[in-house]
């Protein structure tokens, strides 16, 4: 026989179910509600990435643009670092195609970005060595030792991370030999920078059959291949672009070592800037190939 309820039990019973039937309620609205703003929030944050990615492609785009156009309205001569930057600009339309061609992975979206940012900075030096430059190349003296290289190379080699603090230190427009000084160190960071991340061991594990050097070593194209290939981005325009990126600030080097522009070879600031901006982007660069 079940047990007999008073009418005031009854009516407690049917409150506490009412009670725990509201709590439910409100808990399902509570975690609904915060579910719904932890969507909104990252839809936000989506949107605003992607505002950001876009804004900077656009910028590096029409910068490149500008850059192109300024120089082939300038009267300058051709000279080996002109037609390397060229040679560039050519290497990175192959990239754009293959590209826009493909279902791009991030990484290749980024692989992109930083390819137009260094086709566009080749061109601005160009520029700026053939006094193309505009205001917007500008640049204070004091930011001439900034750099946007922060944990990229101490975390490879303390040494190489000196060697381009040491550079910057020589990038004074007031020293006739500030652009020599500044690409002797910074020859080397390059060199050592691709050696350290793709050493002649692993490369030749890879690669046994690949091209070397005369010293019998892998050639810096097939150590640029092997960082690719951990990438997933083992293709031919991918490979152009990086060995003819190194390859256009190498003829940098070359033309600064000279030292056959302007009175003892000494650069103005605005010169500097575009240099030092060239390469500490060409060095971030190659760091995002073997993030």
């Amino acid at each position: 026989m079940g047990r007999r309820v008073s009418a005031s039990q009854l009516k407690s019973m049917i409150r506490q179910a009412e009670a725990k039937q509201k709590k439910a309620i409100d808990d399902y609205n509570r975690a609904v509600r915060k579910h719904n703003r932890e969507v909104n929030r990252a839809i936000e944050n989506y949107n605003r990435a992607v505002r950001s990615h876009n804004a900077k492609v656009r910028a590096n785009r029409q910068r490149l643009r500008t850059e192109l156009a300024r120089l082939k309205s300038g009267a300058t001569r051709s000279t080996p670092i002109r037609s390397s930057s060229y040679v560039l600009y050519e290497t990175f339309t192959r990239v754009e195609l293959r590209v826009e061609a493909s279902r791009p992975s991030e990484w290749q979206d980024r692989f992109l970005d930083l390819s137009e940012r260094e086709t566009a900075n080749s061109v601005a030096v160009v520029n700026a060595l053939n006094g193309l430059a505009t205001a917007d190349d500008q640049e204070e003296f004091a930011r001439l030792t900034d750099t946007v290289i922060t944990d990229e190379l101490r975390v490879v080699s303390p040494d190489l991370d000196e060697r381009w603090r040491g550079a910057l230190f020589a990038m004074d427009p007031r020293n006739p030999d500030a652009a020599r000084h500044f690409c002797t160190s910074a020859r080397e960071v390059f060199t050592r920078f691709l050696e350290l991340h793709a050493p002649d061991a692993d490369v030749l594990s890879a690669f046994p059959t690949c091209d070397r050097a005369p010293d019998g070593r892998p050639t810096r194209r097939t150590r640029i291949r092997l960082l690719l290939t951990r990438h997933g981005m083992a293709a031919a325009e991918y490979e152009d672009f990086v060995d003819q990126d190194v390859e256009n600030i190498l003829d940098l080097f070359h033309v600064l070592n000279d030292g056959t522009h302007g009175s003892a070879g000494r650069y103005s600031l605005t010169q500097l800037g575009a240099v030092k901006r060239r390469v500490e982007h060409g060095v971030v660069f190659l760091a995002n190939l073997v993030s």
